[in-house]
């Protein structure tokens, strides 16, 4: 994308504080967080496992066409998971084949969808099966309010349906279900109209609604199973299961909580400055996973750490210029602004309703500029005392710098190891 403003123009950063934006940025070192290492070696082995329940398995009849719905979100070797699903399907004598189950992601389009899912390794030529994707829905009923249900056209014509999908904490509200299989139930199979349907009732009644709306879903659509994944702190699939239909609504919440365990984390309650590299829709709905930085799209919701101020220096490549969540930032740079594409970022928010989400925060020329913005502008901390952690993104937690102020009230912690000496920030 060309540049079509320049937000500061050159030199003017010298006059925004006395001395300029190059003030000396903090000392402190790289350290690694222990979590939980363990995960699932063979996911075709798992798969074959999890599809010899006789609940879930022998539910797929041969000669039947079967709808695997896959979302968006980039859930760790996605495309094998989805390989090993089309192949089980397959081993059974029914014809599988894909469609999108993503709401209003990829700017709200069929193909859009299509080549999100084809960059996670998920499209016809690598796993021999077709992917329909369409933004056709059917309303499939009412819920007691009068709130429309809707379902993909394409699925809902299918013999059977298999929703493929990771659990973990949602990034909007908190509640027994979040996002997993009945959030792709409710929304992410309801396309864009379902996905629009649903958020303007507002996040606050998604623990109640979302499950309502799963429910008329799992009534009256050809729903067969769940394949639900939890994935621990390295973005490994750390557990992989079956769940029939009939007991979705109760199994969820489990898987929860220990997606809730295994999920990575920065290990301290409250940061004075959070750096983080890169934020994008490859890494959580919102860009930057809330229930981390403690910054989520609804203001009611809390969770997560206490942050003075927040920089993000980059959009990752996958987002295609969606910066969903920028707008919790307090600074970025000209060139995550340069690389926004407003068109698929509105989309997706207008669909969200959060649009505050999207909001453009102080910009500076370069990451360097960004962060001794941020770092100058700190409140209530007395010189050398910033507690300050930089993250790659929030879904790489694991090895992380922190400042030696920070350093200092932690390394009595199992949690911490010290991999680096102390030395001045480098941005």
């Amino acid at each position: 994308m060309t540049r079509t403003h320049q937000f500061l123009p050159s030199g003017a950063e010298q006059q925004l504080l006395p001395g300029g934006l190059r003030v000396p940025l903090p000392v402190g070192r790289w350290v690694r967080q222990h979590f939980d290492p363990s995960h699932i070696e063979s996911i075709a082995e798992a798969t074959a496992r999890a599809f010899e329940r006789p609940d879930t398995g022998d539910l797929i009849r041969a000669g039947t066409q079967v709808a695997v719905a896959v979302g968006s979100r980039g859930i760790a070797r996605l495309s094998e998971i989805v390989a090993a699903v089309v192949g089980e399907v397959r081993r059974r004598g029914a014809t599988p084949f894909v469609v999108p189950a993503m709401g209003s992601h990829g700017g709200a389009t069929a193909e859009g969808q299509r080549r999100i899912l084809s960059e996670y390794g998920v499209n016809e030529s690598t796993l021999g099966v077709e992917v329909r994707a369409s933004m056709d829905v059917v309303e499939i009923g009412r819920l007691p309010d009068e709130t429309p249900v809707y379902f993909d056209r394409v699925a809902s014509e299918a013999d059977g349906v298999i929703v493929v999908n990771r659990i973990k904490p949602h990034t909007g509200f908190h509640g027994a279900i979040e996002s997993g299989l009945v959030k792709m139930l409710a929304i992410g199979l309801g396309k864009h109209w379902g996905a629009n349907t649903l958020h303007t009732r507002g996040y606050l009644r998604f623990p109640e609604l979302l499950p309502d709306a799963a429910r008329l879903t799992l009534g009256r659509m050809p729903i067969l199973f769940g394949v639900p994944v939890v994935e621990n702190a390295f973005e490994q699939v750390a557990h992989l299961e079956t769940v029939p239909a009939a007991r979705i609504l109760d199994r969820e919440p489990e898987l929860l909580a220990l997606a809730r365990q295994r999920m990575g984390r920065v290990l301290v309650d409250r940061l004075d400055l959070l750096i983080v590299d890169e934020i994008g829709k490859n890494i959580s709905g919102i860009g930057m996973d809330p229930n981390i930085t403690g910054r989520f799209e609804e203001p009611a919701v809390s969770g997560g750490m206490e942050i003075q101020k927040i920089v993000v220096l980059r959009l990752t490549p996958e987002s295609h210029g969606n910066a969903s969540g920028i707008g919790m930032a307090d600074v970025t740079t000209q060139a995550v602004v340069e690389g926004i594409d407003f068109s698929v970022t509105y989309t997706n928010m207008a669909t969200s309703g959060a649009l505050h989400a999207a909001r453009i925060p102080v910009v500076m020329p370069t990451a360097r500029d960004a962060v001794g913005l941020a770092y100058a502008t700190l409140t209530g901390v007395p010189a050398g005392r910033a507690k300050v952690v930089r993250i790659k993104n929030t879904l790489d937690v694991h090895r992380i710098w922190m400042s030696e102020a920070l350093w200092q009230d932690v390394s009595d912690r199992s949690e911490f190891e010290s991999l680096s000496s102390p030395a001045p920030l480098a941005v």
